[in-house]
């Protein structure tokens, strides 16, 4: 959360909510470790209901996987990509293994880490996460890094955009 929370913090106009009940469709109210999502204004397909829930497709959806990874790789998976949630991030604790997914023609194929091992989000720019450090628990260098991509020229750009100034 620390990570999505300094993400937020550089990024004015992305919500984030951790734990939120979100309804998908009439069949799947999941409630997701963490989610990021972009203000309808900016094109988000999310938004709060009179009822405070949450409703609509978030961009960016978090599940941290101890016991319940089959279900979160499999079925939550499925209805993920239904609903058109555009970015899936598995963290699959007892595996120690990060898998990052973006939706395809509707269809999640996995993102590849570059030379560093860091993933880069194709949703939100300058969310980069160095999985190597986050294994390591080295919490510096997993902020180092989203620092580094909040400070690339493609952050620059969508943080102009969501606070409507033009480049």
């Amino acid at each position: 959360m620390g990570w999505l929370g300094y993400y937020c913090a550089a990024t004015p106009g992305v919500d984030l909510s951790d734990n939120a009940t979100l309804r998908l469709d009439l069949d799947n109210e999941p409630q997701p470790d963490a989610q990021l999502r972009l203000p309808e204004s900016q094109g988000g397909k999310s938004r709060i209901a009179e009822d405070e829930y949450l409703e609509g497709a978030p961009e960016l959806l978090v599940e941290v996987a101890a016991s319940s990874a089959a279900y979160d790789l499999n079925v939550k998976k499925r209805v993920y990509a239904r609903n058109g949630v555009l970015e899936y991030l598995a963290i699959q604790m007892y595996e120690q293994r990060i898998d990052w997914f973006a939706l395809e023609e509707d269809v999640y194929q996995p993102l590849v880490p570059g030379d560093e091992g860091v993933l880069c989000s194709r949703v939100f720019p300058g969310l980069w996460l160095d999985t190597g450090a986050f294994w390591a628990g080295d919490l510096a260098r997993v902020l180092a890094i989203l620092q580094e991509g909040i400070a690339s020229p493609e952050h620059e750009a969508f943080a102009d955009q969501l606070s409507g100034h033009d480049m």
